[in-house]
């Protein structure tokens, strides 16, 4: 009678996880479109191995070609995976990386290599369910050369143009800046001359906000050239290679007071 009991308590629990499971409280990723795993990336312009990494590693969560394991279909873990795939996609969907242009290309691959040196990537709570997602050395060391080392051109002279500044503001920034609201990072409208970490309304890494550091045409091209070298432990990490870039960069950002 006991072991009766017990089995009809466990089916119970059972059949109420499937029930809720249903429920997709994060939205359900499950439908839509889906993508072999083998085309993923297939046509980027990537190096090889940084490509198989992130098509092994990353592509159940930042791609349509989502690998759904035997506990997704259960309550509460669905709505955990489901949820880590939402918002993966949102962030970084690499099923459409051919869509996005070369800039918004380069400023990903900049913050993959970020994270990855973080080992901020996977998730902690995301490789505690998912251990095969856990990047080993050789992995890191492969998303490490999305992005070459000293790629900057040397600082110039040479003259900034506000209006292409303004281009290249939307083509590269706009994803985390607005200039007169806060998003992922402050607004950017009057930081020339602005105390870094000062704006009120938004919330800075200890880093950049005992920096100390006066946003200046020298500490702007000091930043853009390589944020993470400039000041570690800060939450951008963000380059622009080009000195002319940077040049219009500054001179639209010096234009917004």
């Amino acid at each position: 009678m006991m072991r009766t009991r017990l089995f009809g308590g466990a089916l119970g629990i059972v059949l109420a996880s499937c029930a809720l499971a249903s429920l997709h409280p994060y939205g359900n990723p499950q439908r839509g479109l889906r993508q072999p795993r083998e085309e993923v990336l297939q046509a980027a312009s990537l190096p090889d191995e940084a490509r198989r990494t992130l098509t092994a590693k990353c592509a159940d969560c930042h791609s349509y070609a989502t690998h759904w394991p035997v506990y997704s279909w259960a309550a509460p873990v669905s709505w955990l995976i489901e949820r880590d795939v939402v918002r993966g996609r949102e962030h970084l969907n690499l099923s459409r990386w051919a869509e996005l242009s070369a800039d918004q290309q380069q400023v990903l691959e900049q913050e993959i290599v970020r994270q990855v040196k973080k080992g901020a990537m996977p998730p902690p709570s995301y490789r505690w369910m998912h251990r095969q997602a856990d990047l080993n050395a050789s992995d890191r060391q492969a998303l490490t050369t999305l992005v070459s080392e000293g790629v900057s051109e040397p600082a110039s002279a040479m003259q900034g143009d506000a209006d292409r500044g303004r281009g290249i503001f939307d083509r590269r920034c706009t994803g985390c800046h607005a200039t007169d609201s806060d998003r992922e990072g402050p607004r950017l409208r009057g930081v020339y001359g602005r105390r870094a970490g000062s704006v009120p309304t938004y919330q800075y890494s200890p880093a950049l906000r005992n920096s100390g550091v006066t946003w200046t045409s020298a500490t702007l091209e000091k930043w853009l050239s390589d944020s993470d070298a400039m000041m570690p432990g800060s939450s951008m990490g963000f380059a622009v290679p080009k000195a002319q870039e940077r040049s219009d960069l500054i001179a639209f950002l010096r234009s917004l007071q």
